[in-house]
């Protein structure tokens, strides 16, 4: 199969004649059209026929990725013979047709009739994805090699036992749970529960990271695979910066590992098959190799190689993952929120005994409260069991409940299909209503083992460590994703303006003249600002009230207005988001608020121009 996608403002066709091969359609379908549309020209070929089930699927996930991504109202099927010389039964591609209109037909499909003669318009939009073609090819669908664990196998048939822990301690279950005042959470359950990721909205954080030229599709790579421009770069290294500073003051070191392993490793090749994710694989020379999906391979040979005593423990090893790479399927991606490719703070902790495990796993839960607050993020947590642990650690299931101090989502398994007996999710509920997981930690009882780690005890034997996986912050990108959708839900349900934390705000300060005869003051507080904060002038030639909307629209916390009466006093004038309204303060009176709110979190420089009219666009 052959496609052509082309995102439209409309397109419009009238069908003249019949060819010999042309479907029988009524009135309804000879003149349609739609506007802003994902067109997909369509090419059925006669390689098609060997697996058609493959095909209608294979176009249906390549058609959603591009209409999700392009945020179109629908979808328009248009047979297109031309696209290809090697066209299958003319049967058999109304068959194909049909079936991919029905597949789709959730998502507002249209399809124009097949075999006729039709005159057609269209306008097409002439944005970086409004113009992509596709080829689909059975046979080489067969012959692809995708690496799938056991782990991910067992996941999609393992059954589940879902309870809600308060925090009194009391275990319901969750069909039988009121969840009045506890909306977040049973949706979470509900998420979980159906365990469907794929989504037919688009959640509102991808307009918001468009619009405000933070994170872009690269239609030249890999769908997952994303571009960031400066502002979001300022956010991602931010959050970067904090959650490595606080693993730092936890007492981890960092380290630095490959990103990609060789599948013949016996140990890795066997820890593959114990998690549950796919795999981007490669070749070089005559081996085959893996990229990482996360830095669990490299701290492990690491670990394999110390020299480690009890005094040493609990030992803890860190790193920023640049990248992590995971080949999630196409219609599961969406924006920030899921990634073919991430950035992944990664932290794994040995400890001596299962004692030590369960102390360590109750620090870095508060670590990941700790985070989640910092970021002003409201969360909803799950923590999933062996049933059997459970029951032998039921006290410190109750106590995370109670630290957390609200109820929690309990998910158990009869047996462990996994390496981990245990482990906690903070999850966030979007726009749209689906869950995402930030902060998570694990407890391991398998791989310190697989791999040889071990430490001298005060027998001077050696034993296997208890094996701890955190994430205190999840995946970066992700955070970005949280933070935009709650500033959206928060802003529409407060019926306030949505914005970031200050200490995240790519731009902190935007100074605004009222003219031009009043740039000089500008200037010279730009330069004193700067050295305290994000700050920006618009020197532009745009009208006062535009360029007070501009700023707004970038969620800017703080805009100060200078005019006369600012030039002749020493207070200035401060629109201020978070409180809509305008006060009147001096520049050191400003200084002080931004250093309050911004206390114990780290600071970068602006790194784009400074003045707006040297400031390209990036989209």
């Amino acid at each position: 199969m052959r496609m052509l996608l082309i995102h439209a403002d409309y397109i419009k066709y009238e069908a003249k004649s019949k060819t010999r091969i042309a479907e029988e359609i009524g009135d309804e379908l000879k003149t349609q059209g739609a506007e802003n549309c994902l067109v997909a020209f369509i090419a059925v070929e006669s390689a098609d026929e060997k697996n058609k089930d493959f095909v209608v699927e294979k176009a249906k996930e390549e058609i959603l990725d591009v209409y999700n991504r392009v945020k179109a109202d629908c979808i328009f099927i248009y047979p297109y013979a031309h696209l290809s010389s090697d066209l299958a039964k003319p049967s058999f591609a109304v068959e194909v047709l049909r079936e991919l209109e029905d597949k789709l037909k959730e998502y507002n499909v249209k399809r124009a009739p097949f075999g006729w003669y039709k005159a057609f318009e269209l306008k097409c939009k002439g944005h970086p994805l409004s113009e992509l073609s596709r080829v689909i090819v059975p046979e080489e669908a067969k012959k692809e090699k995708e690496i799938v664990s056991t782990a991910l196998k067992a996941e999609e048939k393992m059954k589940s036992y879902w309870y809600i822990l308060t925090p009194e301690g009391k275990l319901i279950d969750a069909d039988e749970f009121d969840f009045s005042g506890y909306e977040n959470l049973k949706k979470l359950y509900e998420y979980e529960k159906k365990k469907v990721r794929t989504a037919r909205e688009q959640p509102a954080h991808i307009r918001i990271m468009l619009d405000h030229e933070l994170v872009d599709y690269e239609p030249a790579s890999d769908p997952g695979n994303l571009r960031w421009y400066p502002k979001g770069v300022i956010i991602k290294r931010l959050l970067e910066s904090h959650v490595s500073n606080i693993l730092a003051e936890y007492g981890a070191m960092e380290v630095e590992t490959p990103i990609m392993y060789a599948f013949d490793h016996e140990k890795l090749s066997k820890y593959l098959h114990r998690f549950p994710a796919r795999q981007y694989t490669l070749k070089s020379g005559d081996k085959e190799y893996f990229l990482r999906f996360a830095a669990c391979f490299g701290q492990y040979l690491i670990m394999h190689d110390m020299q480690i005593s009890y005094r040493h423990l609990p030992l803890r090893l860190y790193e920023l993952t640049h990248y992590s790479f995971r080949r999630e399927q196409k219609g599961e991606l969406s924006g920030l929120k899921r990634l073919r490719t991430f950035t992944m703070p990664d932290m794994h902790t040995l400890c001596r005994d299962m004692d030590q495990a369960k102390e360590e796993f109750k620090n870095q839960y508060m670590l990941a409260m700790k985070y989640m607050k910092d970021l002003e993020l409201d969360y909803e947590v799950v923590i999933r069991f062996i049933k059997s642990f459970y029951e032998e650690n039921e006290d410190f299931a109750k106590e995370l409940a109670r630290l957390v101090n609200k109820p929690i989502l309990i998910e158990m398994w009869d047996e462990r299909f996994f390496y981990f007996v245990m482990k906690f999710e903070f999850n966030v509920i979007d726009s749209i209503g689906k869950a995402a997981a930030l902060s998570t930690v694990q407890i391991d009882v398998e791989n310190a083992e697989r791999f040889g780690i071990t430490f001298v005890d005060e027998d001077g034997k050696e034993k296997h460590p208890i094996l701890l996986h955190a994430s205190i912050s999840g995946g970066i990108d992700r955070n970005l994703y949280a933070l935009l959708e709650q500033a959206w839900i928060k802003a529409k349900k407060e019926n306030k303006k949505p914005m970031l934390p200050i200490w995240l705000s790519p731009i902190q300060v935007r100074i605004i003249p009222v003219s031009s005869a009043y740039l000089e003051f500008c200037e010279k507080l730009l330069k004193e600002l700067s050295n305290f904060a994000r700050v920006d002038l618009d020197d532009t030639d745009d009208t006062l009230q535009k360029k007070i909307r501009k700023a707004e629209k970038e969620w800017i916390p703080f805009i100060v207005v200078v005019g006369e009466k600012e030039v002749k006093s020493d207070k200035l004038s401060v629109r201020v988001r978070s409180e809509n309204v305008v006060k009147e303060m001096t520049k050191d009176e400003l200084i002080e608020i931004i250093k309050k709110e911004c206390k114990g979190k780290p600071f970068r420089k602006l790194t784009l121009p400074k003045k707006l009219s040297k400031r390209p666009k990036f989209r």
